[in-house]
């Protein structure tokens, strides 16, 4: 079989997680070096704790080299509110520890930015976040001495997307942070999976910014450190995936269901046997590709997922920035 030039199908992954995962696969479950993990499991929500601890492990994996954490919580689909409630406050609790990590003060200045498109439901999530976030600045700008001890200056926008306003994301929050002065951005938006449990069940923080739209092969003006000139928090939830993910996953498990009954899947799959998932998935890719069917693909209840994880953000957000929060009870928090 002659080899495939895969770099022209290739879409980035946006998931830290999941990115490790296919760089195991490639060295057949061999550690990665530059890669630190760990992972816990917390009454029903699964924390896995990434480092990318230099270059040799961003390279490995495509992602920047600092502090990657993902919430996996399949039962987010079941509208479980007191699983939601739970989730909510672990995100407060990992998320304060990135706020520690990188010396950001209870008096600090937040700008939140909640990227993506208002009008488009799996790109929402942004926006929504922004609406249900508990916002300050103006009353520490108008009546600093009315604001009660343990909230802290938040402020908040969503500053649309290029084809709404003409103008990059990154161009509109410079002007902010040039005019607020704050001392940390927290961004949030949707993402891109590569598997269909991580859709509307997945959150991950990071602490390396975020590139808006990477996940779907826009390449857009980032929001990061080296950009902003302050720190960028990214929160991130795979909304939508391939149509070729799901293909190729399909491919995947009816090779596995033949393997498991008759011990040999060779007559039948052939050279798929010897192609990593990697290989196979952009095979159907390149076949979709020119027929124009490689679509994005987000579930029929995206309306109710994305208002219930953008509760869930806003919840832990306000409970993590805002010591008067009480962290026992977020969801109480969110109008």
């Amino acid at each position: 079989m002659s080899e495939l030039d895969l770099q022209q199908y290739s879409v980035g992954i946006d998931l830290a997680l999941e990115a490790k995962e296919a760089a195991e696969t490639g060295r057949n479950g061999k550690p990665i070096p530059g890669i630190v993990s760990d992972t816990n499991n917390y009454d029903g929500v699964t924390v896995t704790r990434l480092e990318v601890q230099n270059d040799e492990g961003a390279k490995a994996i495509g992602k920047m080299p600092g502090h990657y954490v993902t919430f996996e919580v399949p039962d987010l689909r079941k509208q479980d509110t007191r699983l939601q409630d739970r989730v909510a406050t672990q995100l407060a609790k990992e998320f304060e520890g990135f706020l520690a990590r990188i010396g950001i003060s209870q008096k600090a200045n937040i700008l939140i930015v909640g990227l993506g498109n208002w009008n488009v439901t799996p790109d929402a999530l942004g926006p929504l976040v922004v609406e249900n976030l508990l916002v300050t600045r103006h009353f520490f700008e108008l009546m600093p001495d009315q604001v009660a001890p343990g909230y802290r200056s938040v402020s908040a926008v969503a500053p649309g997307v290029l084809g709404i306003t003409g103008i990059e994301s990154s161009d509109i929050v410079q002007g902010i942070v040039d005019q607020t002065k704050p001392e940390v951005i927290i961004a949030i938006d949707a993402l891109a999976s590569k598997s269909l449990e991580r859709v509307n069940t997945t959150i991950q923080i990071a602490d390396s910014g975020i590139h808006p739209g990477s996940g779907i092969g826009n390449k857009r003006k980032g929001l990061t450190k080296e950009i902003l000139g302050i720190p960028v928090i990214a929160i991130g939830v795979p909304t939508v995936l391939y149509a070729s993910t799901i293909v190729g996953n399909t491919i995947e498990l009816m090779r596995r269901h033949v393997q498991d009954q008759n011990g040999n899947t060779d007559h039948i799959f052939g050279l798929f046997n010897q192609m990593q998932e990697t290989e196979r998935l952009q095979l159907v890719r390149e076949a979709l590709g020119p027929l124009g069917h490689d679509l994005l693909v987000t579930p029929k209840e995206i309306d109710q997922f994305i208002e219930d994880i953008a509760n869930i953000i806003a919840s832990g957000l306000n409970a993590a920035l805002h010591e008067a929060v009480d962290t026992s009870n977020v969801a109480a928090y969110t109008h």
